[in-house]
């Protein structure tokens, strides 16, 4: 294997994840976990499937892992909606459904 073709090189075209989601890469198992959105507050949410946990970053020095089951929100959605309640989402909540789906919530709320 050449030099340029080993595993610790970058291949072009890559970009480095933001700080929070950088954040919650370290909190989290899973390599990528999926965004959820910014609350209110402006604290970005991951969530982690195989964990079923969220990671709530407001900051670099200010995040937290919430397993679900240690919670009264056992479902991601009830987590989306608490936040709804507690926060307001500034950008999303992006989870199942399509932006058609979104919308029309976004209509009928």
């Amino acid at each position: 294997m050449s030099k340029s073709a080993s595993p610790t090189s970058k291949s072009v075209g890559t970009t480095e994840p933001n700080p929070q989601e950088r954040t919650a890469r370290e909190l989290l198992t899973q390599g990528r976990p999926l965004f959820l959105g910014v609350d209110g507050e402006g604290a970005a949410h991951y969530w982690d499937s195989y964990e079923f946990a969220v990671a709530v970053v407001a900051t670099k020095d200010r995040a937290e892992k919430v397993e679900l089951a240690e919670t009264p929100y056992k479902t991601l959605a009830g987590w989306c909606e608490y936040t709804q309640d507690e926060r307001g989402w500034a950008v999303g909540p992006h989870v199942g459904g399509n932006i058609v789906d979104d919308l029309a919530r976004r209509l009928n709320a």
